[in-house]
């Protein structure tokens, strides 16, 4: 493979200096090529890998992992908490005593209470590493230790990945973002892909369609970093309210007759129902613009010129963002998403997309990855209500009792909904430990804090959501004393009996060479030395072979086609066809929240190092109109409550956030005064656990809360 000369990087030559190819790998969906400048055994830069060509680009985050690694609060030694659970009280012990305590803390619970007595949390520390999965490494653990009571669904994608079977099966939803070259619109509706990460390559070629001339709306409540960097056309949408303008924009798509009836009628069935639904002939008021606008706030001309203008763009291409499906009725803006595509004949089009998520990966790249046992106890819970399932346990109609937490590559108490709610969950458990780099909130809960390597420490192979593998080199050593997460569990498993089992005689490098023996990588150095592998076809569209023939191509569902309106989401106690579920403001709380993703931080990660904090001001969003409406000027002290708590933060007075709608970006680390106000700005101090249904997952931007100006301690 050569590399492009406008892509070759050029680092000036130095005693003991190496370049080798590594990823980021950590909870974010970008899985970038990188490459890591070893100088001296010390890690001094990451940069892009020139061999992945011009599209495929890391992140500031990526960049700057090496004040991750080097931070001077890195654990380096387990821990033992001497202190209430949440004081932060611990000292150090030796590692033979930690893993002892690990062990005997385990199996005590699974004694006394059954194995269904332990759950599993975390796995954001390595996402998509053949071996080093933390995910995968934990449930494998506690599989051969007799089971787990586990978590089902997802905090990115809980309700997407809920609803999307019901109307497309099993079939991935997803595109190539090279693809996108040939659309003639772009929708990133919810989608900010200049700040988060869906996939590495999906912001470059949206900055490209916008150079070719292509229009790029954003629909959104906020003017992301993708409107103001691209010079992207911004659509104002309340939170929690995209399934009205979406049967908004589908109305005039019906009533001007600007559907693609024959393409419908061949793919997909329903669309009578739904069309129905949308007239106002089942009952309910017609989805008329004016309708629409009521709801979520987008003029009703604006509504009717963008129906216009998509149904006249072929293809389009619809990117709906993971924010559209955490609100309350979350599931049903995806399945009106994938109704739009649809009806405009852009499903299956090379330039055109599903509507459903495009990191719903197609297939990538034939590899080996580590065996995961089927979990002996075959239990799980809602992952967004892990916090209500230790609280309640069977008393609640939870399948168990919790009495211990396995922790491993997560900061639950911060990213879970409630935090208050989240680290009372900690409280009453009878043992937790967790694998970490840092002493975070959810650490200081604990009761054994295991310090453990970072992504440039180890050896992996990543499966990226895009067709492709990465191959990560371990650039650097860990500090002395830390194991990997995989080392750990091994070590755990030879004190509990289980190690033959568990490595199955294999070392790290051993399970790395047979995970490239299955694969479909011919030649292995090659792939070792580049750390790129590209799959052959880098223009694939989900269901472009049920488009082409969908006789021969059947999708999995009942009717074998995209279902418009499902009967067994009826049966289940649901409409057939989407509807608009959102959330109405209350007196006490008449403000919308939105909590979303920093481009400075991988969730809360980051939270705590000085650099990544001082670059962005944790301050809360707010229409001027709103603002002066409670006294509010900017970067005044104000106080943000919900029913579950209260924040003080500065004010930013912008017009770059909707009226009514107020943002406070997600992942910061709390910190509770002595009245219980959290003052650092930690989002889900304000969040709460009652998830959307039917899917029992996130709904982090369906949050009501009232904002007013800050009261002195002397104004008490």
């Amino acid at each position: 493979m050569s590399i492009p000369a406008q892509v070759i990087i050029v680092v000036t030559p130095q005693a003991d200096e190496r370049t080798l190819p590594i990823t980021c790998n950590r909870d974010c969906g970008g899985d970038c090529p990188l490459v890591a400048v070893v100088r001296d055994g010390r890690l001094v830069a990451v940069r892009d890998n020139p061999l992945a060509g011009p599209y495929l680009h890391g992140c500031l985050r990526g960049y700057h992992v090496a004040r991750v690694i080097y931070a001077p609060d890195r654990l380096t030694k387990p821990l033992l908490r001497s202190g209430p659970r949440g004081s932060g009280a611990f000292r150090e012990i030796p590692w033979n005593e930690a893993l002892d305590r690990v062990a005997d803390g385990l199996a005590r619970v699974r004694d006394r209470y059954g194995p269904a007595a332990i759950m599993p949390l975390g796995s954001s520390g390595s996402c998509r590493g053949a071996l080093h999965h933390t995910g995968a490494l934990t449930r494998r653990f506690l599989a051969l230790f007799g089971g787990f009571t586990g978590t089902y669904g997802s905090y990115s994608s809980g309700a997407a990945s809920y609803t999307t079977p019901f109307v497309l099966g099993n079939a991935p939803s997803g595109i190539d973002a090279a693809t996108l070259l040939y659309s003639r619109m772009i929708l990133l509706w919810g989608a900010n892909v200049e700040d988060c990460r869906l996939g590495c390559e999906l912001g470059a070629r949206v900055r490209q369609a916008r150079r070719r001339g292509v229009p790029v709306v954003v629909i959104d409540p906020r003017r992301t970093r993708t409107v103001s960097r691209m010079g992207t056309e911004w659509v104002q949408v309340r939170p929690g309210t995209d399934a009205a303008l979406m049967l908004g924009v589908l109305y005039i798509l019906v009533t001007e007759g600007l559907i693609d009836r024959p393409f419908i009628e061949r793919v997909s069935v329903g669309f009578d129902r739904l069309e129905r639904h949308v007239l106002g002939q089942d009952g309910t008021p017609p989805k008329a613009p004016a309708w629409a606008e009521a709801i979520c706030g987008t003029p009703a001309e604006t509504i009717v010129d963008l129906a216009r203008r998509y149904a006249a763009a072929k293809p389009a291409a619809l990117i709906p963002g993971l924010s559209i499906q955490r609100t309350i009725g979350g599931e049903e803006a995806i399945r009106l998403a994938i109704a739009l595509q649809t009806a405009t004949g852009n499903v299956g089009a090379l330039g055109g997309s599903t509507g459903g998520l495009t990191w719903s990966r197609l297939p990538g790249p034939r590899v080996g990855t580590l065996p995961v046992p089927a979990n002996p106890v075959g239990l799980a819970v809602p992952v967004y209500r892990w916090p209500d399932a230790i609280l309640e346990g069977r008393a609640g109609g939870y399948p168990s009792d919790i009495h211990a937490v396995y922790n491993v590559g997560g900061n639950y108490v911060v990213q879970g909904a409630d935090v208050v709610k989240s680290a009372r969950a900690f409280q009453g458990l009878d043992f937790s430990v967790c694998h970490d780099y840092f002493m975070t909130p959810t650490a200081r809960h604990c009761d054994v804090v295991l310090p453990v390597a970072a992504s440039p420490e180890r050896e992996d192979i990543v499966l990226s959501g895009a067709n492709m593998l990465l191959y990560s080199h371990r650039a650097v050593e860990p500090p002395p004393g830390v194991m990997t997460d995989y080392d750990v569990f091994k070590a755990l498993a030879q004190r509990l009996g289980l190690e033959p089992a568990f490595s199955e005689g294999r070392s790290p490098e051993e399970w790395l060479d047979a995970f490239l023996a299955a694969s479909e990588v011919a030649d292995v150095d090659a792939f070792r030395a580049t750390g790129i592998y590209l799959g052959e076809d880098q223009l694939r569209v989900g269901l472009a072979d049920f488009v082409g023939d969908p006789q021969a191509h059947p999708l999995s569902t009942p009717s074998g086609k995209i279902e418009l309106a499902s009967d067994a989401l009826r049966r289940g106690g649901f409409t057939p066809v989407p509807t608009a579920r959102c959330l109405a403001p209350e007196p006490d709380y008449p403000l919308r929240l939105v909590t979303p993703k920093s481009r400075y931080r991988i969730h809360s990660q980051h939270s705590n190092i000085p650099w990544f904090r001082e670059r962005e001001e944790q301050a809360l969003w707010i229409h001027p109109d709103d603002a002066a409406a409670r006294g509010i000027a900017d970067a005044d002290s104000i106080l943000v409550s919900s029913p579950q708590g209260s924040v003080r933060v500065p004010a930013r007075v912008t017009s770059d956030i909707m009226a009514g709608v107020v943002c406070l970006l997600e992942g910061v680390w709390p910190e509770m005064a002595s009245d219980g106000i959290d003052v650092a700005g930690s989002a889900n101090v304000l969040t709460d656990t009652t998830p959307t249904m039917p899917s029992a997952s996130s709904r982090t931007h369906s949050v009501l809360v009232q904002v007013e100006a800050a009261r002195t301690p002397a104004e008490g």
